[in-house]
């Protein structure tokens, strides 16, 4: 094992900097690029509020600059120069390389930070939301879903049933909005806070006052979350442990006098749990950079998901290419946890084997 995933880790070398170029060629084609944007924003036609002192960048962006006609090119070169956009694409793109080696990921364009820090800054919210989100989901689905394959066609399944079937129904961002009506000082009731993840002056506050407020504040992010993410897996983990029920060994051990919870927890449940189990790390990875996107605009929760949304619309390339980065290190991390994951929960899968 400990060859694959040797083997696995250098592999994610090559895939990191294969995702990187491709994206960064796209870029080059994108129009719009914070050059445009400065250009138009001096001849009065944008609505950038960008600030040019100070910004810099070894990305690239614009090709030919439409709008700068009627600007001196002295002008025009200057602010190239100062987004970093004078040097050709290749050198640029060596440079962000060299870079992300360090894990220097270059100074945003419109906030007057690196990226580094900004995402130091983003990663707790998402963390935290993606943590709990994803605790309190396999926590409800996989008794729910034993619960529905050992009373399979009951009133409870059918029951059961309908609710997992609205919770898959119903978008997230969708729920996070009623719940900010229903619970948040909207039309009916104020329980919980409407925005952030901490009361303003907590800092100074006892720490259980403050894991407590941290908590009111998690309640209602968490729950558009979960109620999203809890249905798929409730019916996974069902078709799992029905396939399991079927089989011969069960209806051996049944015959040798076993009873239901030593077939279930004795025989079955290590079968019928290795995709769920191994599937825990990309669940949190998808949770934790994709789902929350609109969960955090409802809450006004500053993660990574709005950041990276945020940098893309504002065409800030530093922060694009660094959540990017981020996130795809990530992911590929998490696929060989998967893996090992795979080997934990049943000893018998051997990666090393060869036919």
């Amino acid at each position: 094992m400990g060859a694959y995933i040797a083997r696995r880790l250098l592999l994610v070398i090559p895939t990191l900097f294969g995702i990187i170029a491709i994206n960064f060629v796209i870029v080059q084609f994108a129009p719009g690029g914070p050059v445009e944007q400065m250009i138009a924003e001096l001849k009065g036609r944008g609505d950038m509020s960008s600030r040019l002192t100070g910004a810099r960048s070894d990305f690239s962006g614009a090709g030919s600059y439409r709008g700068a006609r009627g600007l001196d090119p002295a002008i025009i070169e200057d602010i190239k120069r100062t987004f970093g956009f004078d040097k050709p694409p290749l050198t640029r793109f060596s440079d962000m390389i060299r870079g992300y080696l360090r894990f220097d990921f270059g100074k945003s364009f419109f906030r007057g930070q690196t990226v580094l820090q900004l995402l130091l800054q983003r990663l707790p919210v998402s963390v935290s939301l993606g943590l709990w989100s994803t605790l309190l989901v396999y926590g409800i689905s996989i008794p729910l879903g034993i619960a529905k394959a050992v009373r399979h066609g009951s009133r409870f399944d059918v029951a059961t049933s309908a609710v997992v079937l609205v919770g898959y129904a119903v978008p997230g961002f969708l729920l996070a909005i009623l719940l900010v009506v229903m619970f948040a000082g909207g039309s009916f009731l104020h329980w919980f806070p409407l925005s952030g993840m901490t009361t303003e002056g907590s800092a100074s506050w006892p720490w259980t006052a403050r894991a407590l407020d941290y908590m009111w504040h998690m309640v209602l992010p968490t729950i558009a979350m979960v109620v999203g993410g809890f249905a798929s897996l409730t019916i996974l983990t069902k078709n799992c442990f029905l396939e399991e029920i079927g089989k011969q060994y069960t209806i051996t051990a049944r015959a040798k006098g076993a009873n239901e919870r030593q077939v279930l927890y004795g025989h079955m449940f290590r079968n019928a749990m290795l995709l769920i189990v191994a599937g825990f790390p990309q669940a949190f990875i998808s949770i934790l950079f994709t789902s929350a996107l609109l969960v955090e605009i409802v809450f006004s929760l500053d993660g990574l998901g709005l950041l990276g949304f945020q940098a893309a619309i504002q065409r800030d390339y530093p922060v694009m290419f660094g959540t990017l980065y981020l996130f795809t290190l990530a992911g590929l991390l998490m696929q060989i946890v998967g893996d090992t994951m795979y080997t934990l929960v049943d000893p018998r899968i051997d990666f090393e084997a060869r036919s």
